[in-house]
């Protein structure tokens, strides 16, 4: 699932400094494109634009060719995981993986048999039976990337997932999301202000600052051809 941005521009006052700017890019089917930049600089704005959370003001959005600009969140069939865990405390990690599929109204042994196939593909699976409480930052984050995976979605979308976790975890859990990437070949955008992660995590890294998208390219071109003095 290709996703295409075009032209997109966000205000939150009438005659503010705009958060995003005429941002364009293209995020290919399959890879990990990661919106990278400073606090303030748009990239969880556009993020959530694209989700359908936000609306823009100029732009649209694209999804294998299909307009989605004006599709409600509910409907584009996304994936989310943020950089709180936002599990419930009163469901089991079983139940809390399952929510989006009963959600859908999906019943019965067809819901098992995904959390269960879930559970495992995130090393999760002997502890199905736990509460939030009981697992660790890191495997409350695994958890969080389950649930956003249940419900079969069209493209990922991850804000700062490891932001509220110290580095160790972090750089455990970068390889953990590679690997998890290389099996589901899920189209995923991801926000982060982390260089270091960008570069080893991404396909394409899209370089913001201050709302306006300043190069697109691989971790490598970014990194030996900055385009401008701020990348």
């Amino acid at each position: 699932m290709k996703v295409v941005v075009e032209g997109v521009t966000k205000r939150f006052t009438v005659k503010g400094t705009p958060a995003v700017f005429e941002a364009s890019f293209e995020a290919p089917s399959g890879g990990i494109t990661t919106l990278l930049g400073p606090s303030g600089s748009g990239k969880t704005t556009l993020l959530r634009i694209i989700s359908g959370l936000e609306s823009a003001d100029e732009g649209r959005i694209r999804v294998d060719g299909e307009d989605i600009t004006a599709l409600p969140v509910g409907k584009r069939r996304f994936g989310f995981v943020f950089q709180t865990f936002a599990l419930f405390d009163h469901l089991t990690v079983r139940e809390n993986v399952a929510f989006g599929l009963e959600a859908q109204g999906v019943r019965g042994e067809a819901v098992g048999r995904r959390v269960e196939e879930l559970l495992t593909m995130v090393q999760l699976d002997s502890l199905g039976g736990r509460y939030p409480a009981q697992l660790s930052g890191g495997q409350r984050q695994r958890v969080g990337f389950a649930r956003a995976l249940a419900p079969y979605p069209k493209v990922l979308l991850l804000d700062e997932p490891f932001g509220a976790l110290d580095a160790r975890v972090r750089v455990e859990l970068r390889a953990w999301l590679r690997n998890l990437h290389d099996a589901t070949h899920l189209t995923t955008l991801m926000v982060t202000h982390d260089q270091e992660e960008a570069l080893e995590l991404s396909d394409q890294i899209v370089v913001m600052d201050r709302g306006r998208v300043h190069q697109v390219g691989s971790p490598r071109e970014v990194y030996d051809a900055p385009s401008t003095a701020f990348v």
